[in-house]
């Protein structure tokens, strides 16, 4: 059966409704001679969106590849994070024009047009170069595998997590024997263990960082705590909202009483706060450089299960194939062994804060030694992630549409049980919606693996 296409036009008016407003831009592509003035017999073009200190831990492994792989060159070009980095990679695809490997959030896969714009994995292939689906924590591989087939191999979850300096805990009796923040299991706990770190604090800092204007944390923070609740988004089928509006009220009201009880400056800079002494922030693992760098006692540890479950927000950053009219042979065999190979030696990605998803990485002695990474690895297992459907993943249409409403319940300009109202509303709307990428609904084009 033949592949359906869409033409340049229609990607364009399909992705100008998903993209921010003026977000058009892109980074430059990598420059420089093409790949194959090395010498080498294979090139593979691959594009990502890494820049900072993940970057250059990509680089690092790259170049690691070239010394052992010399018969493959690789042409790595990065693009600018977000929106316009997919609007180029669906563009590129739907034009033929595609790499032979990309990265994706994997949260975005089920919206791509998996078939269309992607083209799925050979396991057997990945698993010649040691890749293998048992290597990896089940509901992570899950979230790649779209009709039965793999179109997204996990490279790592990154995690919020709660960053807590311990030299202000020990002073407010809130460490344990281990030196690691003592366990909270309840809001009143939480609340409890937030009001005796404010009694040691230094003047003018806030207690806890929050991002409480900013509509993407905000919205990781939502997931987080809905998912303790075991609060449910849709029916398997897709057909039908479960949006639970009182759970949604609940995390609604405990994220609000941050800022009423007077623990969060809003608008405060999170991470220069903590470096100052602040004793809590709640930030992604990205973090881990730039708090180890500033040399502090510090640790970091999955959100603390305040709902009494264990949950904490996710997502991953995965390798994709974007489509190739005429993929097959030896460029992409190469794509599978250069994504194989990173994935498999992911000690230098680790440093940057990530949790790697191939776990035999997890308990090597290398691996053990990182701190504060080993003190939150366990949130692999515990993984709270966005709906498997099409308007969903990093900066995508969910996201955009539900942040600002939590936002302005977490700020005082609504009341959190309006917010819930009006969030399953627009749940509704968008599942009844078409993805703009394949013409299909979301209940056709988001089925679950």
């Amino acid at each position: 059966m033949g592949r359906p296409g869409l033409s340049r036009r229609q990607l364009l008016a399909g992705i100008g409704g998903l993209t921010v407003a003026g977000s058009f831009g892109f980074a430059a592509l990598g420059t420089g001679a093409d790949a194959l003035a090395s010498g080498a017999d294979t090139r593979v073009r691959y594009w990502n969106l890494f820049s900072g200190g993940d970057g250059s831990n990509m680089i690092a492994m790259l170049d690691a590849f070239r010394k052992e792989q010399s018969d493959i060159a690789v042409k790595d070009s990065t693009l600018q994070w977000g929106n316009p980095f997919y609007t180029k990679l669906a563009m590129a695809a739907a034009g033929n024009r595609a790499p032979e490997l990309g990265v994706m959030h994997m949260g975005r896969v089920a919206g791509f047009s998996p078939g269309r714009l992607l083209d799925p994995w050979d396991v057997d292939l990945l698993a010649k170069y040691g890749v293998r689906q048992q290597d990896f924590n089940p509901a992570l591989w899950s979230r790649g595998v779209i009709d039965g087939k793999l179109y997204a191999l996990p490279l790592d979850i990154h995690v919020q997590l709660c960053f807590y300096r311990k030299d202000v805990l020990k002073q407010a009796d809130l460490l344990g024997d281990d030196g690691r923040m003592i366990p909270v299991g309840s809001t009143d706990e939480w609340f409890d263990v937030l009001k005796k770190a404010k009694a040691v604090q230094k003047k003018g800092l806030q207690t806890i960082g929050l991002w409480t204007n900013d509509q993407n944390f905000q919205w990781w923070f939502f997931v987080a705590f809905y998912t303790q609740l075991g609060g449910e988004w849709f029916n398997d089928a897709r057909t039908e909202v479960l949006f639970d509006a009182d759970k949604a009220t609940q995390v609604l009201e405990f994220l609000r009483q941050h800022v009423t009880d007077g623990y969060v400056i809003p608008g405060a800079p999170t991470g220069e706060q903590f470096i100052n002494g602040a004793p809590f922030t709640w930030e992604g693992n990205w973090s881990v450089p730039v708090f180890s760098g500033a040399e502090l006692d510090y640790g970091a540890t999955p959100l603390p299960p305040v709902f009494g479950k264990q949950a904490t927000h996710a997502e991953s950053h995965a390798f994709v194939l974007p489509h190739q009219s005429g993929r097959g042979g030896a460029t992409d065999e190469a794509a599978h062994r250069l994504a194989a190979y990173v994935v498999t030696h992911a000690q230098q990605w680790a440093a940057g804060g990530h949790i790697p998803a191939y776990t035999p990485t997890l308990s090597t002695d290398a691996y053990r030694k990182l701190t504060p990474q080993n003190e939150y690895v366990s949130a692999m297992d515990h993984q709270a992630t966005e709906p498997k459907v099409w308007f969903a993943g990093s900066t995508g249409v969910l996201a955009q549409d539900l942040g600002p409403v939590v936002v302005s319940s977490t700020m005082g300009s609504a009341k959190p049980a309006a917010v819930a109202a009006r969030m399953k509303s627009r749940l509704t709307t968008l599942l009844a919606s078409k993805n703009p990428m394949d013409g299909t609904t979301a209940a056709q084009g988001g089925a679950a693996a």
